[in-house]
């Protein structure tokens, strides 16, 4: 299992490497809404200052997650390219097709 904000962080580092990685060629593909669907399992520590942990669940999963109560999750996100002085700008992308890419 890995940690939801690491998942994401992931997410976000391939995006940025299919943006910087963006050949010359005419054909950009605007990139729309990201809709990504998890299983997760919620860990939370105990405790007034308590912490609640979502880990997101590999589709093999183990033993430790199937006596765990999991919950499916979707989140749709809208990614944004930001300029250094705040301005936002539509994400075109482009680059070769990856194995298993669907």
């Amino acid at each position: 299992m890995i940690e939801l904000t690491e998942m994401l962080r992931q997410l976000r580092d391939q995006l940025n490497t299919a943006l910087t990685g963006a050949g010359p060629g005419p054909v950009r593909f605007e990139l729309g809404p990201v809709e990504i669907e998890a299983t997760v399992a919620i860990d939370r520590t105990g405790g007034a200052a308590g912490k609640v942990n979502f880990w997101v669940v590999e589709a093999a999963g183990d033993a430790s997650v199937t006596s765990s109560r999991t919950h499916r999750i979707t989140l749709t996100l809208q990614p944004t390219l930001v300029s250094p002085d705040g301005t936002r700008h539509h994400v075109l992308i482009s680059g070769d097709e990856v194995d298993d890419e669907r």
